[in-house]
């Protein structure tokens, strides 16, 4: 194994890792941004106020993309497993 072939499984992994990671982030982020700009709007500054709806909104986005989501993760461990006679064989 050289290390191209290393340097190409971790960027694959890494990538993988960020299009997995997107969906709870950005609707996270959504979330955030509208309960921050409604709490600016009416002065409610409650902390504990944005919480509920994050973990709603990310457990939805979970339970949306969770199907997409370990289908990439099977197909990358696939691919991997394909790759190892090669690896092994310089």
């Amino acid at each position: 194994m050289d290390t191209s072939a290393v340097l190409d499984i971790g960027l694959q992994a890494m990538i993988l890792a960020a299009k997995l990671s997107a969906p709870m982030l950005i609707t996270a982020l959504a979330i955030g941004f509208g309960v921050s700009l409604f709490q600016s709007v009416t002065q409610i500054q409650e902390v504990t106020l944005s919480f509920v709806p994050k973990a709603i909104g990310v457990a939805l986005a979970l339970l949306i993309a969770g199907h997409w989501m370990i289908q990439e993760i099977i197909t990358f461990t696939n691919d991997l497993f394909a790759r190892i006679p090669g690896l092994l064989g310089g």
